[in-house]
């Protein structure tokens, strides 16, 4: 497997116009793409378009979108109306809470935004079953609170699959001090959900383990990610959601400035 390419994720809630400004700086500091996630206060097509009319080559992807609460139909339709650059968008999503039809759910999102001519479908996936759903019927395969070697493990699995499948991993990372508080705060109302508690059972390990706490841990486990997966998104923990924490964040954690 070769060394993947390392990207940025940042929050929905903050809304297109700081996106706007946050954008060009992710591109310039070299990061493959900006992911950025939604909910219910942030609209992450929205903000994939105001960040597409600000950069040139910066990559754009939704990481991820719950089709139980946004049908793909109405995913589909947003991006057309806001006239996404198709050459540089992909479309994650996943099957949200409703545990009910989760598999055929996403299944019948894929094909959704597919026939709508959206190229690129990454699936959030957790468990085994939706990772081979996500194989069979997407792209590829978004992992979150994973550590390196249950990258690797998933990632391997995933490639025996398909090998052109594309394995992406989301790390929750903090690198100022000043960070850390919103890091713990965010790991422990995960590890709270039954869904990802049973994950973190399964895997063996804290949710506190599959992040990246401080910059002096950053370079190493960089390198184990970017080994084990062809994506990593470090998914940035501020101290405060300001536009200056993320730039920041964004120079700080440059893998290629230019």
């Amino acid at each position: 497997m070769s060394r993947g390419v390392v990207s940025l994720g940042v929050a929905g809630s903050l809304g297109p116009d700081a996106i706007a400004r946050i954008a060009p700086a992710v591109e310039q500091a070299g990061f493959h793409t900006l992911w950025v996630n939604d909910t219910p206060d942030g609209d992450a097509l929205a903000a994939l378009a105001a960040a597409a009319r600000v950069t040139e080559r910066l990559h754009l992807a939704t990481g991820v979108v719950p089709v139980d609460r946004r049908p793909a139909s109405e995913i589909a339709g947003e991006a057309a109306f806001l006239g996404l650059p198709l050459d540089r968008v992909t479309i994650g999503i996943g099957s949200g809470m409703a545990k009910q039809g989760a598999l055929a759910r996403v299944r019948e999102a894929a094909d959704t935004l597919h026939r709508s001519g959206l190229p690129r479908v990454l699936v959030g996936a957790l468990g085994p079953r939706m990772r081979r759903t996500a194989v069979e019927s997407a792209e590829g395969v978004l992992l979150n609170w994973v550590p390196p070697v249950e990258a690797h493990a998933q990632a391997a699995a995933l490639h025996a699959l398909k090998p052109s499948t594309h394995v992406a991993v989301y790390v929750r990372t903090a690198i100022v001090e000043a960070a850390r508080e919103r890091l713990e705060a965010e790991t422990a109302r995960y590890a709270s959900f039954p869904n990802y508690a049973a994950n973190f059972e399964r895997m063996g390990v804290d949710a506190i383990d599959t992040t990246i706490r401080d910059v002096t841990e950053l370079g190493p486990a960089l390198e184990a990610y970017t080994a084990a997966a062809d994506e990593v998104v470090l998914r940035a923990i501020v101290p405060d959601d300001t536009v200056e924490a993320y730039i920041d964040f964004a120079w700080r954690t440059a893998p290629n400035p230019t």
